[in-house]
C-alpha cells in the first residue's frame, strides 16, 4: 500500500491537496520543489527500476531524486492514492531535435469532473504547470515561462515560451519552443519497461552519456550538466564549470539534495 504520509513529508506538504485542479497544481510544484531530477544511477551504471516500491524506496526513503520514468510513477501513485483519475502517457521529446524522437518522456493524465488535464512531475528541461487538455490553453510558470498546448495531427504538442536560463540550457530561443509531443494513446506497464529500458541503456543518448540533475526553485530553476551549472531565481542568474569534485559533490548537496559519496562522485568520470 502506498504510504501517502511518508511522501507527503517528502515534498514538504503538510496538508492533503484538494481533489481539484488547484490541488493538483499545488502537488506537482511542492513534488518539484522537494524531489530533484536526476540520471546519476545511469551514470553509475546502477538500472533503473520503475516499479512502485523500488520507486518509492529510492525516492522517498532514500531521498534520491530520478529521471522521468521514477518521477512520475511515484507521482501517479501518490495522485492514485489520494483519490485522483490518473493514467501514464508517454511522449516524445523535441528538445533540440530535427527529427522525430523516440518515445523517452512519460507523464500523467488526471481526469477531474470529466475534463482532462496534463501533469509533469518528472520533466527535467524546464517546469510545465498542470494544464486542460484544451488546443490552445496557455499556462505560466514560477518562473515566468510561458506554455501553450495546441493539436498537432492526431495528437498534442506542448510549446514553451521563456527564458533559457530556466531550462536544462536546450530549448532555449526566441518565441514558442517545441517541448514535447504525445497522443491519448493507452500505456501499458510494458510500453513504459521498453522506453524505460531504451532511455538508460541506448549507447550515444542523452542520458547514457551525460550527468544530468536539476530542480525547480520557487522562482526560478537550476540544473547540472557534467560539470556545467546554471541556476536562476528571480532575476539572478549563475552559470560556470565545477572544475573540484569536492565542488561538485557539496553542489550535488546543496541545491540539489542529492548525497553522493566521494566514491561515487569519482565513479562518475567526469574529473578524470
Amino acid at each position: 500500500m502506498f504510504d501517502l504520509d511518508a511522501y507527503l513529508a517528502r515534498i514538504d506538504m503538510p496538508a492533503r491537496p484538494t481533489l481539484d485542479a488547484a490541488g493538483l497544481a499545488r502537488l506537482q510544484l511542492a513534488h518539484r520543489l522537494a524531489v530533484p531530477f536526476e540520471n546519476l544511477d545511469v551514470a553509475l551504471g546502477r538500472g533503473i527500476a520503475i516499479d512502485s516500491a523500488a520507486v518509492f524506496d529510492k525516492l522517498v526513503t532514500a531521498r534520491r531524486g530520478g529521471y522521468c520514468f521514477e518521477q512520475d510513477r511515484l507521482f501517479g501513485d501518490a495522485l492514485s492514492a489520494l483519490g485522483f483519475i490518473v493514467r501514464p502517457l508517454l511522449a516524445r521529446v523535441w528538445l533540440g531535435m530535427t527529427t522525430p524522437p523516440p518515445l523517452t518522456h512519460t507523464f500523467s493524465l488526471v481526469t477531474i469532473e470529466g475534463q482532462h488535464w496534463i501533469a509533469d512531475a518528472g520533466f527535467g528541461g524546464s517546469y510545465a504547470p498542470p494544464m486542460p487538455l484544451i488546443d490552445g490553453a496557455e499556462a505560466v510558470a514560477p518562473d515566468g515561462a510561458r506554455f501553450l498546448l495546441v493539436t498537432e495531427g492526431d495528437g498534442w504538442l506542448l510549446l514553451r515560451d521563456g527564458p533559457a536560463a530556466t531550462t536544462d540550457g536546450r530549448g532555449g530561443g526566441a518565441g514558442w519552443q517545441r517541448q514535447y509531443s504525445f497522443t491519448l494513446a493507452t500505456v501499458e506497464q510494458a510500453d513504459l519497461a521498453l522506453s524505460n529500458h531504451w532511455t538508460s541503456t541506448a549507447p550515444g543518448t542523452r542520458f547514457t552519456t551525460h550527468a544530468i540533475a536539476s530542480i525547480v526553485l520557487p522562482h526560478g530553476f537550476a540544473g547540472l550538466t557534467d560539470r556545467a551549472y546554471r541556476r536562476r531565481a528571480g532575476d539572478n542568474e549563475t552559470a560556470g564549470i565545477i572544475d573540484d569534485p569536492r565542488v561538485y559533490r557539496m553542489r550535488l548537496g546543496l541545491m540539489f539534495g542529492i548525497a553522493l559519496t566521494k566514491e561515487e562522485v569519482a565513479a562518475l568520470g567526469l574529473f578524470d
